[in-house]
């Protein structure tokens, strides 16, 4: 499998004919390690609706007709926009794919579309050719961030560390304990001069589970 770092929380999953594209913040994100019409995702996964994580969504999704999986309100936006593909989980519910699953978990975080409205945010733990992985979304550190992990072995956590909208890096040491991944993958820090950070520094303090620093663009294979 093979986790490609698009730039903020966006990754492309990659395992053989399946391409999950997360969170595409494409057009308008300064840290894009592409352009929004050179992805061509199977499959779209959604954490949460605010700009920076809805992104293209609809455009891409109507482009390649792509799978989109969101929770319940997401996924109703979604379709009300003419996308067709759709699967709807709310929190705790897993939805199937080719070749895979997703489950819905909690995030702390807050969420509203472009549109204005207001929705459920979540993390996801996603299933994949043998190898499991958490995409945290946004949130802040709250102990049940360790609840996927006694559930599943978890090889990646894709985990946010650049504070003031979520946890910071130091909040995100102690959430990589309790998450408990194999390996760490940090995301949602120095897109902006709010959420800038040091990652060298998280990587120094994290015990017990490999962080791997990726540039947007750079390919991490699991």
């Amino acid at each position: 499998m093979d986790i490609r770092f698009l730039g903020h929380a966006c990754f492309e999953i990659s395992e053989g004919d399946t391409r999950v594209l997360i969170d595409p913040f494409l057009s308008g994100n300064p840290k894009a390690a592409v352009e929004a019409g050179e992805v061509e995702p199977t499959h779209v996964f959604l954490t949460h609706g605010h700009r920076d994580h809805w992104g293209d969504v609809v455009d891409i999704a109507k482009r390649t007709g792509a799978h989109c999986v969101a929770i319940t309100e997401l996924a109703g936006e979604l379709s009300d926009n003419g996308v067709e593909n759709v699967t709807d989980p709310n929190l705790g519910g897993t939805a199937d794919f080719d070749g895979g699953w997703v489950r819905v978990v909690p995030a702390w975080h807050t969420s509203t579309t472009p549109s204005g409205r207001v929705n459920t945010p979540a993390g996801l733990v996603i299933g994949l050719g043998g190898k499991t992985i958490y995409h945290l979304g946004d949130t802040a550190l709250f102990s049940d961030l360790r609840l996927p992990g006694e559930r599943d072995s978890l090889d990646v956590a894709l985990m946010c560390i650049g504070g003031h909208y979520t946890m910071d890096r130091h909040d995100a040491v102690k959430a990589a304990e309790l998450v408990g991944a194999r390996q760490v993958i940090p995301c949602h820090y120095d897109t902006f001069p709010a959420i800038e950070t040091d990652a060298e520094a998280f990587k120094s303090e994290v015990s017990g589970s490999e962080v791997v620093i990726l540039q947007p663009g750079e390919t991490h294979s699991v």
